[in-house]
Order: structure tokens, then sequence, then C-alpha cells
């Protein structure tokens, strides 16, 4: 096999199953073979100082700097975003979205945080980044071009969660990224929910692409890894913070993403058709107050989900008709085809019980009832929705008591 052209007009299937398959990666093999390694030795001390002095994925030089087993995935993910620089690993979502704000704030500057974020971004923002002098401010998800007045001489960066990963306003990416650009400051989104296959992130403007890869692209729930994939402006900042804090992915995770990564397409089409299967129906259900899911109308978004996105994951949310915790418990306790657990994206399904309205600053969360959230795994769809038909009797008949 010879290596891939550019990629730009490929689709999006064929990108996922060539990116990052460079011969000098694989050699004969299909896939990138896992590369464990720590010490790198060279030939002699001339090669040694010109290894030091290279820092670019594909030159040796220590094994916290990657192997092709990383190098490819990163390339890979690159590929994904036409116009980027470059991706670097991480360990976690968490960490992925910690690096990527550090590369672009320092003591005194303040970052416009979207209040619908993932509870550990807050939790880092307001206790990391307040310790370190850099203050935080939150602003409506559904703000759009109103975020240029709350832009200040302080204002450093905007960061970017859409559609929010508990009650899932889709934000107006195009109108927050002008006013961003117009006073100079870099934009962060955490693309998790949509993928770049959903939503291309560095097209839309955005300077610093975020994905949990524990996610979508690993796929089946079992590693750890986030990535951030950068434009050519930000991207040296970003190697150089990552390389700084020490932050390297296992080589065998590394694998377990490339390999989810090759079947990304398929599997997140399945995933969009089931959760629309289900939302829909949920949206019919008298004990069901509203739907949250970016792809039907009556979500906080539709409009720019519409306009923006190409599609829908597998994660969204519904609010219950009243009752309380022991009614949402019941509902979600003896259901048989959801787990119950953090994290989404796997090939199982999965319901939790969450409430936003502890963590919100800027806007207020009212509902008519608990939330749940779901994610859509690869189930038939039809055996998930006769699992919660079950689940609605039983939290009809616990708030109806």
């Amino acid at each position: 096999m010879s290596a891939p052209e550019d990629g730009h007009d490929m689709r999006d299937e064929t990108r996922l199953a060539s990116a990052g398959r460079r011969p000098e990666w694989t050699g004969p093999i299909v896939n990138t073979p896992v590369h464990r390694a720590s010490t790198i030795l060279f030939e002699d001390c001339a090669a040694l100082r010109r290894g030091a002095a290279r820092n670019a994925d594909g030159d040796f030089h220590y094994g916290r700097r990657g192997t092709p087993t990383q190098w490819s995935l990163a390339e890979a993910l690159t590929a994904l975003e036409p116009g980027a620089a470059g991706t670097m690993l991480y360990p976690s979502g968490v960490a992925a979205i910690a690096c990527a704000l550090l590369s672009v704030l320092k003591s005194g500057d303040e970052l416009l945080m979207v209040d619908s974020v993932y509870g550990p971004t807050r939790g880092f923002c307001d206790q990391v980044l307040a310790q370190m002098g850099i203050a935080t401010r939150y602003y409506d998800p559904l703000i759009g071009a109103g975020i240029a007045a709350l832009i200040g001489e302080r204002t450093r960066a905007v960061f970017l969660e859409s559609p929010g990963s508990l009650t899932f306003e889709v934000q107006d990416v195009p109108a927050i990224v002008d006013a961003a650009k117009a006073r100079g400051l870099v934009t962060l989104l955490d693309n998790t929910w949509a993928t770049p296959l959903f939503f291309p992130a560095i097209a839309a403007g955005i300077d610093l692409a975020i994905l949990a890869c524990t996610k979508y692209v690993v796929g089946h729930s079992d590693a750890m890894l986030g990535s951030v994939t950068a434009t050519p402006a930000v991207y040296p900042g970003l190697r150089r913070t990552t390389q700084l804090f020490g932050q390297h992915v296992s080589p065998d995770d590394a694998f377990l993403a490339s390999r989810g990564l090759r079947t990304l397409a398929v599997r997140l089409k399945a995933h969009e058709a089931g959760a629309l299967a289900v939302a829909r129906w949920l949206a019919a259900r008298p004990e069901v107050a509203r739907v949250l899911h970016p792809a039907l109308p009556a979500c906080p978004g539709h409009d720019a989900w519409a306009r923006d996105f190409r599609g829908a994951s597998g994660l969204f949310g519904f609010v219950l008709d009243g009752g309380g915790e022991a009614a949402r418990a019941a509902l979600i306790d003896g259901l048989a085809h959801f787990g119950i657990g953090y994290s989404w994206g796997g090939f199982e399904s999965l319901a939790l019980p969450v409430d936003p309205a502890g963590l919100r600053t800027a806007t207020r969360w009212q509902a008519e009832g608990p939330v749940v959230r779901l994610h859509i795994g690869l189930e038939h769809p039809d055996d998930l929705i006769a699992d919660l038909d079950r689940g609605l009797a039983r939290y009809r008949a616990v708030r109806d008591a």
C-alpha cells in the first residue's frame, strides 16, 4: 500500500480507513504495531544530539515523545480536521481540556466559559485556573453573537461545548467565533458529542478542537484517551505545553483508539439512527415533559444544529413529567439493556440520573421533573424502547402513589 494522498478530496469513510497508515510506520502490516518504548537507542553521540534537537512526530527521541503507535493516531485525527496543523494526545479528555486551556491562558487573563459545560471542566476552571490567577466568566450557551458584550480587556479565550453534555443546548458556533476573532481571542471547543464527522470544528473557525476519545473514537469502553487538534497559529504552544507537563498516552491505548477510529463512521450512523428512534418515541410519551435531543425541533439551539451539523450522535436526555428521585430511580434501576455508569460512546446503552441545576451560575436550569441522560448504543432500538416502556411504568407507579 502506498502512502495515502492528502485526503482533501476523500469522503470521511475513506479518510478514516487510510489516515495515519504511513508505510514507514506500518511496514507490510495493516495496522500500526504497538511500539512499547521508554529508551530510544542512537547510533552515536551526533545522532543523539540530532534527536534531541528535532521535535516532530516521526523523530525518535524518548518514549514520552511517542512512537509510530501514537504518531499514526495523532496524524489520523489531524486528517479529520482539514486545515489543522497537528494533534496532541492525552491520557483522558479532562487532561486534554486542561492542557488546551493552559496553552493559551496565563495569570491575569479571563476565560469565557459556556455555562452548560461538562462538570469536570467547570471544576478545573473554578479550582485550578482560579488558583493561577485566571478568571472564568460563565455565559449563556444560547448567547450567540451577544457574547461580544462580555469580552473585556483581560479576555483571552472563549470555550464552547456544543451541545452541552447534560442539557444539550446547541451553540451558534459561527457567531461566537466571529465575535472572538474580531477581538483576537482564541476559541476552544469540546467536540466530543459530534466528533469531526458531524461537526468539522477547525473548518468552522475553532482554534483548538478537543475530543474525549474515550467516547466515540475508542468506541468500546475499554480505554481512556483525549486529543486536541489545533490550527497552525496555536499548535506550537499546545505542543510545548503538553510536553512540559509530561503528558503521554500508552501505546496500547493509542492502538485501541486507532482501531476504533476505523469504524467511527459506521458506528456513528448506527448510534444516530437508534437514538433518533428512541428520542421520538419518548417525545410522544405522556410521562415525558420534553426530550433534549439536538435533532428534535424543541431542543434549544435546534436551528443551529440543523444549519451547522452533519448528524446527531447517540447521547441525549429527557425530562420526566413530575416525580422525584425515587420515581426516577425506579425507572433507571430496573432497566435490562441500559447500564448505569459514567462516560458514553461505547457499544452499550447507558442511563444516568443527572441534575444540571447545581452546575449553573450564569443561567438557571428549570425543569418539570427529574432528568435522565441516555446513551443509545448498538442494541436494536425496539428492544431499548420496550425496556424504557417498562421503566416508565415503574416511574409512573411511584410518581402517582
